[in-house]
């Protein structure tokens, strides 16, 4: 009894085409489903798993700026995905709110075309208290990153 997992979310938008164009070009979400007489798109990281994890549909009421949600946060499954993510982030030209390492993971939190924001995220491993954050370079090799992110936590402190 009890809740197992989330299983999706939905998201009211201004411009559905832009915004499938994001989450599907740009995160690489496959359209499993569009209901164009509701103004709604099904989105999936998993589709063989999950028919949708994102419903986008039409209807935003609230102007840009008002604070809607946290964060939506994607997980990838392993740090050289997350390195192309974040380069495809940066070609879009999404801003980038900060790329850190929580020691147990290391994501890059930014936003949507219409200022929603989200987070991308590789699971370290390591097991390391909260809160934790300090800014991480992932312009570097795999290799350097899972380094820096070692000597990061070796060096403990408070976040940055």
């Amino acid at each position: 009894m009890g809740i197992a997992e989330l299983g999706h979310t939905g998201l009211h938008v201004e411009d559905l085409d832009t915004m499938r164009d994001f989450y599907s070009r740009v995160l690489g979400l496959t359209v499993t489903d569009e209901a164009p007489e509701l103004g709604a798109t099904f989105l999936s990281s998993r589709p063989d798993v999950e028919h949708h994890e994102i419903v986008l549909a039409k209807g935003r009421d609230a102007p840009r700026g008002v604070k809607l949600i946290n964060q939506i946060s994607w997980r990838v499954a392993d740090l050289p995905s997350l390195q192309s993510l974040y380069r495809a982030i940066l070609g879009y030209g999404s801003p980038i709110r900060m790329v850190i390492t929580h020691g147990n993971a290391i994501g890059v939190y930014f936003s949507d075309p219409e200022g929603n924001p989200n987070e991308i995220y590789w699971q370290t491993g390591i097991d390391v208290p909260q809160p934790f954050g300090k800014p991480i370079d992932l312009g570097m090799s795999a290799e350097e990153v899972i380094a820096e992110n070692a000597r990061l936590v070796a060096e403990g402190g408070p976040a940055h």
